[in-house]
């Protein structure tokens, strides 16, 4: 038998894609990319390509047409439906025909089908998008060309006709039959500190003496086993600005692409409160699904899922403040909760938490998040304390808008602060939960720690809720301006903050200014911040601030293709459609209408293969794949679990049994990991005991260290509480903002138990740990 010419699927068909071209741009905090697939069919027949892919769920794709053999065809914009039935009878008459759409569940997952592909013919589709990118909190802005697809879990009874549920063809690493490049142009007025990436990229080049733009590519042979990520650190990020970006002339009257837009950027500096606040209900729902098995990354020794979230939890139940309520529940084809409501935060309930953490495992099979969603907001409002959800999951579910949907409608109680675990979460649950909830939301992945991010989002949810917000424009007579984004109502401390606006009226003189004043109360007092910008509006091609504006009305409205109502519906589909930005009720048709030759018999239907990663298989461990499984959704608080990690009998000696169970957790749980034991031996109120624990983590006896003791029969308590504050300061200060909640918890405990010999417990401790930390560390 003679073989097939041409790169093969798994089935030993050929492939038409070849190859995937991205070219990105990237200006301050925008970025424009143009991606190109290039299909070329190698067979006798014509074929019919489906290619899946993922997309940044804040892109706004604006752009799609098709080169067939050197002629373009630009793709129009069209209702779903009316664009579904255009493909159709294109195909039928035999037309070429492209179509580009989100997925009607999710709106992070694309699909490209390409109609009528003839022998021989070569196609190359191109899709164009703009983005904000997000800031993160050291100053970098985080662009990621998602590369990843992981399965999503299939909730049984789902409808059918998402494109998750086409059969794709799944291959190794090794075997993908097409290739990814990516080049890259970065431009900052205020100059380019440095570049990074997660994947081996070409040398950087800088342009110019000033380094305000810098050009870079990625190396060949990228095996799609990651998503391509580079941060990108300006010079200085927290400058305001207001852009204003001339609009489209020939558009039809109101419009929102006629007007002139402006894109108000604002980086609040809104200060610290001190001390942070000390009430609320914190839940925190951590997803156990068997994916949760893999490693958080592609990197040698990247922690399992599972494992950085039990430490992560850990950090969390000792940075509590007393007086707050507090649950959590595992989630899966079924969930669990370790109480069945939340209850007070205390040493007791601390312990009991611990206990049933320890046990906790990727157990509970597929990914429905849904219904302990709906359980947790079912339950009673604990008065004083306002709901804050914190949720971890790697993001596999089909039923995203369902879920964004139940969140947004209690958004008036609650908070949701949501972290995306590992490559292909997805950025549609993940974003969107935050999104409508006033929340924030975390990417984890590569080298960073869950902890950092997640402890930080703690810090931020003990900050009193910044109250009051508006947003005012000073403009010349004549001028008005419309809000295109919502309203915002919280805003957190070192958070940047994007507001889109429409200037309607008769534009003044080119050296006219306006001005935008931001205002919020903090605690009572008044903030104010204000930028001055000039009203001469720039011209671009691509109407960029424009596209991002209609994205940022879309994603407020558009709750996907089953879940919108009516009125929001015709909204979407009118600002899609003007805007030419695709929404989950619109799709992109091309037809090549000169191309008309008769099909002889039905098309050969060819699915573009997906990589598979050693994690995303473990999704579904109760016979894989995307099948269907039975919802199982439930209360089990007392589900047996078999503890993979065993108890060390050395540890058992103890000070007290609290420390028995402190003992046993923190040693199973992170071994070696001084600092993480130390952390784990820590009471609810913020002190620690002097045992057997300390005393190994501290690298000395127990009897030295109450030898040590400088007050002849003093608490051990107070001693021991600064011994361990000194200790952290002194070998764990590279991971500060992991233990900075508990070690205030701490520092507060000295002043109120130990305050009167505080200063004398501090200098002997410091001589006897020989530390050179600053005494001023105990300062509240």
């Amino acid at each position: 038998m003679v073989p097939t010419c041409g790169l093969l699927t798994c089935q030993e068909e050929p492939v038409p894609l070849k190859s995937i071209s991205v070219t990105l741009s990237i200006c301050e905090f925008v970025a424009g990319v143009s991606a190109t697939l290039n299909y070329k069919n190698e067979e006798k027949t014509p074929l019919e390509a489906f290619f899946i892919f993922p997309m940044d769920e804040d892109s706004a794709v604006y752009s799609f047409e098709a080169i067939v053999d050197g002629k373009k065809i630009v793709a129009e914009l069209q209702d779903k439906m009316k664009a579904h039935g255009n493909y159709e009878n294109a195909i039928s008459q035999g037309h070429q025909a492209f179509l580009l759409e989100e997925d009607k569940c999710s709106r992070d997952v694309f699909c490209c089908n390409v109609g009528n592909l003839h022998p021989g013919s070569n196609v190359a589709l191109i899709l164009k998008y703009v983005q904000e990118l997000p800031l993160e909190a050291d100053g970098a802005l985080r662009y990621v060309l998602p590369a990843i697809l992981n399965p999503r879990y299939q909730l049984s009874g789902w409808p059918e006709d998402s494109c998750l549920n086409m059969k794709t063809p799944i291959v190794p690493l090794e075997d993908l039959p097409y290739t990814l490049s990516l080049f890259a142009t970065i431009s900052s007025q205020n100059g380019i500190q440095r570049i990074q990436c997660n994947c081996p990229l070409s040398p950087i080049e800088y342009l110019g003496n000033d380094k305000t733009s810098a050009q870079t590519s990625l190396a060949d042979g990228h095996k799609f086993d990651r998503d391509v990520e580079l941060l990108i650190y300006y010079s200085e990020v927290h400058t305001p600005s207001v852009a204003v970006e001339m609009g489209k002339p020939t558009t039809e009257p109101d419009c929102l692409m006629g007007d002139p837009c402006a894109m108000v950027s604002f980086y609040p500096n809104i200060p610290e409160a001190q001390p942070p606040i000390t009430c609320g209900e914190f839940v925190f729902l951590m997803d156990r699904s068997g994916s949760m098995r893999g490693p958080v990354s592609k990197q040698d020794k990247s922690q399992l899922r599972i494992e950085a979230a039990k430490e992560t939890l850990i950090l969390l139940l000792k940075s509590l403040p007393i007086g707050c309520y507090f649950n959590v529940y595992g989630f899966g084809s079924c969930y669990e909760a370790f109480f069945k409501r939340s209850v007070k935060y205390s040493q007791r309930t601390m312990e009991e938490a611990l206990r049933k953490l320890k046990v906790m495992n990727a157990d509970l099979g597929g990914t429905e998040i849904l219904t302990p969603l709906k359980n947790i907001y079912s339950g009673p409002s604990i008065p004083g304390h306002p709901l804050q959800l914190f949720v971890f999951t790697d993001g596999e579910v089909t039923d995203t808008f369902s879920v964004i949907k139940e969140v947004k409608s209690n958004s008036l109680r609650h908070r949701c602060f949501s972290f995306g675990i590992g490559e292909g979460a997805s950025t549609s649950l993940i974003k969107g939960i935050a999104r409508v909830s006033g929340g924030a939301s975390e990417f984890i992945t590569g080298k960073e720690r869950m902890q950092s991010k997640v402890l930080r989002a703690l810090k931020r949810s003990l900050q009193p809720v910044v109250e009051d917000v508006s947003l005012s424009w000073n403009l010349p007579p004549g001028l008005s301006a419309k809000m295109l984004s919502p309203k915002q109502t919280v805003i957190f401390r070192g958070q940047r903050l994007i507001i889109y606006g429409q200037l309607s009226g008769m534009m003044p003189p080119a050296e006219a200014t306006g001005e935008v004043c931001f205002k919020y109360t903090l605690q009572g007092k008044s903030f104010e911040n204000k930028v001055t910008f000039s009203l001469q509006p720039k011209s671009d091609a691509n109407l960029t601030i424009h596209r991002l504006a209609a994205k940022s009305f879309l994603q407020t409205k558009d709750m996907g293709f089953r879940e919108t109502p009516a009125n929001d519906k015709k909204d979407v589909l009118k600002v899609s459609i003007e805007c030419g930005v695709i929404s989950s009720h619109t799709a992109f048709i091309a037809i090549n209408k000169d191309l008309n030759k008769p099909v002889q018999g039905p098309l050969v239907r060819r699915d573009i293969p997906r990589p598979i990663l050693l994690c995303a298989s473990a999704v579904m461990p109760f016979g894989g794949g995307l099948g269907k499984h039975r919802a199982l959704g439930g209360y089990r608080p007392e589900r047996k679990c078999t503890s993979l990690i065993q108890t060390f009998p050395e540890m058992a000696r103890a000070h007290s049994s609290t420390n028995t169970t402190n003992l046993e957790t923190h040693h199973t749980v992170f071994g070696d990991n001084h600092l993480v034991q130390l952390i784990s031996l820590q009471k609810a109120d913020g002190s620690w005991d002097l045992n057997e624990g300390l005393a190994m983590v501290l690298g000395m006896s127990l009897e030295d260290i109450l030898a040590a003791l400088p007050i002849q029969n003093g608490d051990s308590s107070g001693w021991a509480t600064v011994l361990a504050v000194l200790w952290l300061h002194t070998n764990g200060k590279d991971m500060k903002c992991e233990w900075e909640l508990l070690e205030r918890k701490a520092v507060a405990w000295i002043h109120i138990h130990a305050g009167s010999v505080m200063n004398v417990l501090m200098r002997a401790a410091i001589a006897f740990l020989k530390s050179s930390v600053d005494p001023a560390i105990f300062v509240l």
